[in-house]
């Protein structure tokens, strides 16, 4: 049926001529890995440095509620490849390429990238894919006809051991200065056609360093500012000397960036170019005294008691927006004007759509459940639905069915699984979600906790969510 459908989408694409090529530009979608958008030089009083990727919000529109519908590795990147819910596609946490070597993206979902591949443009993927150890699974089953980078979750920040060419090859430097020197060469070989390019950073995921020098030394001696200091129990001195490591990490990132959009420059690119800049998900740096995403860890010299059977005292899986907010932002000087600022919501799953709308391809008869910003984008008022829905079954290092309903006032997330652990947050008043109110007695409180309840079984029905007919069992 795949190879099928691949003859199909070649067909199609011999009906495209380099005439109607011409007039599509070219993509560059730059994705990392645990970046958060208060990990940005741009962010109000940051300490981060990232003057280049500043640069691409500054040149184009940036997205100021961007989320992931899952918040973490593998699951938001099979919802960004396909526009359609983790639990839809049977990836509930990130894939563990020891644990779960024959689990994957099934090759029967329509990736962007095919369609890309099928109008005509040169496909190259770069760097992270953690969809799939397998030869199924293989990005160049998905549109890529270039692939450069490693199929797993993990690497190392030096010296990586990378596939190219269909081959396993041991590299010597640093990774992120590995994958932009390919990106740069992918985007330097003349062709007649336009090309995407997705250039997955793994950094800054942990490990953070080595780095360059250049991008160690603004941190080595810095003092980190921190969420909460003042939290009882928290481990300070380990939350500063990781944070230190972590900004040298994203100073790695934003100086390969530079290359990149460098290389645009050089080339007489840049005009026709659209640079997306995002993440896979947010990151806890202290903030709610947790390290790591939505399976984040107590950072604290006594942890807490152990209140539900699926969770070690240790960990502290969440739908906090600290984890499900990513940094977005879109540059396209032809077509969208520099310092444009979206307010709406928009998740990983809007990606699929406005990336078809962008290079004109028509979007394919399959369920997405995503929708396109273009219009946002410039700068055109369309009816927007900023509620957005979110999902996270972890099963690695804890049992977890978490579903949260989001609107842009207030936040509940059920766990199906661990019975009575429930989060409420009025997030007018509580931005940081520090205050849990699912224990109030205040009438409007019930009232806004049982619809937002109620928005959430309705979403898992119309996803038929497996936790629905388990609960019919």
């Amino acid at each position: 049926m795949h190879l099928l459908r691949l003859s199909c989408l070649l067909l199609v694409s011999c009906l495209f001529s380099v005439a109607h090529a011409v007039d599509r530009p070219n993509v560059i979608f730059i994705y990392t890995d645990d970046q958060a958008p208060t990990a940005l030089g741009l962010t109000s009083g940051s300490q981060f440095q990232t003057p280049h990727i500043d640069r691409i919000f500054r040149e184009g529109a940036q997205l100021i509620n961007g989320f992931t519908t899952t918040p973490v590795c593998s699951p938001s990147r099979a919802s960004l490849m396909t526009s359609r819910y983790a639990s839809e596609l049977g990836i509930d946490d990130w894939i563990s390429p020891t644990r779960e070597a024959k689990h994957g993206l099934d090759p029967a979902y329509e990736t962007w990238p095919e369609l890309f591949a099928a109008a005509g443009y040169r496909c190259g993927l770069i760097g992270k894919w953690h969809l799939g150890t397998a030869d199924r699974y293989h990005p160049t089953e998905f549109g890529y006809g270039h692939f450069m980078g490693f199929r797993g979750g993990g690497n190392k920040p030096q010296n990586p051991r990378l596939e190219k060419d269909g081959k396993q090859q041991q590299f010597t430097g640093l990774t992120p200065d590995i994958l932009t020197s390919e990106a740069i060469a992918f985007i330097e070989r003349k062709d007649p056609v336009p090309f995407l390019l997705s250039l997955h950073f793994r950094a800054p995921h942990a490990a953070w360093l080595p780095v360059a020098d250049e991008d160690w030394l603004p941190f080595k001696d810095l003092e980190p500012t921190i969420p909460n200091p003042e939290l009882p129990g928290l481990l300070v001195d380990k939350i500063r000397r990781q944070t230190r490591e972590y900004m040298a990490s994203v100073a790695s990132v934003d100086r390969n960036v530079g290359r990149l959009l460098q290389a645009l420059d050089r080339l007489q690119l840049t005009q026709d170019t659209v640079v997306i800049f995002t993440s896979d998900h947010g990151y806890h740096l202290g903030h709610h005294g947790l390290w790591y995403k939505g399976n984040a860890q107590w950072q604290l010299r006594e942890l807490p008691a152990q209140r539900w059977p699926g969770i070690p005292r240790k960990q502290r899986p969440n739908l906090l927006d600290q984890a499900l907010r990513v940094p977005a932002a879109v540059r396209w000087p032809t077509k969208i004007r520099a310092g444009t600022v979206v307010k709406e919501t928009v998740t990983n799953l809007d990606w699929y759509p406005t990336l078809l709308a962008m290079a004109g391809i028509e979007q394919p008869d399959v369920t997405l459940r995503g929708h396109n910003f273009l219009p946002l984008l410039q700068g055109t008022e369309v009816p927007w639905d900023n509620d957005m829905y979110a999902e996270y079954n972890m099963k690695h290092g804890a049992t977890t069915k978490m579903r949260a309903y989001r609107t842009p006032e207030w936040k509940l997330m059920v766990d199906f699984h661990n019975t009575g652990r429930e989060e409420l947050y009025d997030l007018r008043n509580d931005p940081a979600e520090a205050h849990n109110l699912i224990a109030s007695q205040d009438a409007e409180v019930i009232k806004i906790k049982q619809a937002l309840r109620a928005k959430i079984r309705e979403k898992m029905q119309r996803l038929q969510d497996p936790i629905v007919a388990e609960a019919k069992e």
